[in-house]
């Protein structure tokens, strides 16, 4: 249930936009937040604004291209979006928020318990949906001589079974009569 201390919390007033950091958030967050390289020309874009700029895209949806021009430029904010999700920023700043907002509820730092429904055991039992993926496409079959799967079949001699293309002769062009 709501309650006005809920309320006060949760409250994104005097923020330009509703997915920007309040300054309570901000100094949860800096310190995950790699320090610039070494060498080279000094960084000189405002990181805060830059974050503000990916939890914009992240809250709204739009595209990058859409991006206000009071936040940082597009290319900016995509290349630090991509920067700390390869080395594992925004992987650690998530966990750091996951952490503190149990805490802050009066839970463990990691849940003791999970639920997990029939139809996520059975996906997991059978690889997931990437491996599926290939098992529910239909077969493409040329029938006009060209290659099928790295071999030259005449027209109209085309299996989707490979194994039966090699017992039939088909990788070399020539059929065995039986």
């Amino acid at each position: 249930m709501w309650t006005s201390e809920h309320r006060r919390a949760a409250e994104r007033r005097g923020l330009r936009y509703p997915s920007d950091l309040t300054d309570a958030e901000w100094a949860l967050v800096e310190p995950a937040i790699p320090p610039a390289k070494r060498g080279g020309r000094p960084r000189d874009v405002n990181v805060r604004e830059v974050l503000n700029a990916i939890f914009y895209v992240l809250s709204t949806g739009c595209q990058w291209q859409a991006l206000p021009s009071d936040l940082p430029p597009k290319s900016t904010a995509h290349y630090y979006f991509m920067l700390w999700d390869w080395d594992g920023t925004l992987e650690r700043i998530h966990h750091m928020l996951y952490i503190a907002t149990r805490e802050r509820e009066g839970r463990e730092a990691s849940p003791t318990a999970a639920i997990i429904d029939s139809q996520s055991a059975r996906a997991a039992q059978k690889g997931a949906p990437p491996s599926t993926r290939r098992a529910t496409m239909r077969a493409r079959v040329r029938l006009d001589g060209v290659h099928h799967q790295g071999r030259k079949v005449p027209a109209g001699e085309l299996s989707i079974d490979p194994e039966a293309d090699e017992r039939l002769g088909r990788a070399t062009g020539r059929v065995e009569a039986s």
